[in-house]
């Protein structure tokens, strides 16, 4: 009786990897971010930016000082590369006059090519080692002791403490290595003051940085809370303004309208022509109180919803023009062009500058007749409304404007990409011409 063991093996070509446990995936990330730190354009140029001089003592400082305070930092690097060559050049005896250079050169490299320094003054210290002639510091003798240390530090602060936790890793291994392969033993040497009081200075380092960020963030916070509140100001003021036209404006409209619907009943026997300007006169203020109290919702209410009226288009025009001729105004309308259905936003922009345009004639030029040409177009829509001079025996004064209509015209056609002209006419009338394109649409849609 023989026994038969099937193993499941994985399918060739299948093309899956086995799953790595947690201790590799940690490994491999750990590698990746060494390379990105350390490893990855290690000598790229990054110089040292001035020093901020908007702080509480620098900013009371005269304008000269306060160009030379912006180089605080590299002064204090460069005291550091003098106080390592005092240290480097305490024996001068034989070859011991290039320790100088050797541990000066990567404390002021650190203010270019900060992580290129780190891995100079690496490679520096067994040279150190070896052109001392202090023996019992190994293997960091002082010079290289104080240029190593200042290296740590300085790119620590340029750098973020994942790539100080790198440092400190790498010249921890670094002096294990060497105590262990070429030193005098582990008994006698210096590593373990060197980790010790690179530690300390990196974890102040660390302190700084989670402090900088501390204040980063909450200047962050106060900016936006500052722009929220400004934002609530700027809504309460609306609120104001919202109550002030409400009681100012509505009023007067509900008093114009009352008067207007009560004046044919004071005349006996009016005129039919007086009965439709006054009928026509309380249209207009009821619809100008009705759409005050829309925008008035608007601005007021929070959770206002629009009601669902339709809004007007171009095809409501002639509504538009007979209620203008009405209030006195002789207007013509020339539509040319292949007459179609546009977009509901040029539609309603285009309803919006002819009112705003008859209005304007209205208000400035009183008695005058206008024009209002409509041009259907393979690219959009055209509009030019004009109107003639007031004619010389005015019989009403114009009325001034605060010059919000042209405005308000402009941005409308702005925000649909258009173009826009306004200016007098050589007979001292005025003209409006404008262009709303519209993009075109192949049968299918696209």
């Amino acid at each position: 009786m023989t026994e038969t063991t099937h193993l499941q093996s994985q399918p060739p070509g299948d093309g899956a990897r086995p799953p790595r446990s947690p201790e590799f995936r940690v490994a491999a990330e750990a590698l990746r971010g060494l390379r990105q730190d350390l490893l990855h354009d290690a000598f790229a140029y990054r110089p040292m930016p001035r020093m901020r001089v908007d702080g509480p003592l620098t900013r009371r400082l005269p304008t000269r000082l306060r160009e030379y305070a912006s180089w605080t930092p590299h002064a204090l690097i460069s005291v550091a590369a003098l106080f390592t060559l005092m240290l480097a050049s305490v024996d001068t005896s034989g070859p011991t006059l290039l320790l100088g250079p050797l541990c000066v050169i990567p404390v002021l490299l650190t203010m270019v090519r900060p992580v290129g320094a780190f891995w100079l003054s690496m490679a520096a210290v067994p040279f150190a080692g070896v052109l001392s002639a202090r023996l019992g510091d190994w293997p960091w003798v002082p010079g290289a002791f104080a240029c190593h240390l200042t290296v740590l530090t300085v790119v620590a602060m340029r750098t973020r403490p994942r790539t100080a936790l790198w440092m400190w890793l790498v010249t921890g291994a670094y002096g294990l290595v060497v105590e262990a392969g070429f030193g005098p033993g582990f008994y006698g040497t210096n590593t373990g003051p060197m980790m010790v009081v690179s530690a300390m200075a990196l974890l102040v380092v660390a302190l700084w940085h989670i402090r900088h960020e501390a204040r980063q963030e909450v200047t962050a916070q106060q900016t936006v809370t500052a722009q929220e509140r400004s934002k609530r100001t700027l809504l309460e003021e609306r609120t104001t303004i919202a109550r002030e036209l409400h009681d100012v404006v509505a009023h007067h409209m509900s008093v114009v309208a009352i008067q207007a619907e009560a004046a044919p009943y004071r005349v006996e026997n009016p005129p039919p022509e007086l009965e439709r300007a006054f009928a026509t006169i309380r249209e207009n203020a009821v619809a100008a109180l009705t759409e005050l109290r829309r925008i008035l919702g608007v601005v007021r209410a929070e959770d206002y919803e629009a009601p669902d009226a339709p809004q007007p288009t171009l095809a409501d025009l002639e509504a538009l023009l007979a209620n203008v001729r009405d209030a006195g105004l002789s207007v013509e309308r020339t539509t040319t062009g292949a007459v179609r259905e546009l977009p509901p936003g040029v539609e309603l922009s285009a309803y919006r500058i002819v009112q705003e345009a008859l209005s304007n004639s209205l208000r400035h030029a009183p008695g005058a007749s206008a024009r209002v040409e409509i041009g259907y177009v393979l690219g959009g829509l055209g509009l030019r409304i004009v109107n003639g001079p007031p004619p010389a025996p005015a019989l009403l004064k114009p009325s001034p404007g605060a010059g919000h209509g042209i405005t308000g015209m402009r941005e409308r056609v702005t925000m649909l990409d258009g173009e826009m002209t306004a200016g007098r006419t050589e007979d001292g009338g005025y003209e409006v011409a404008v262009f709303l394109p519209v993009a075109t649409t192949t049968e299918d849609g696209s």
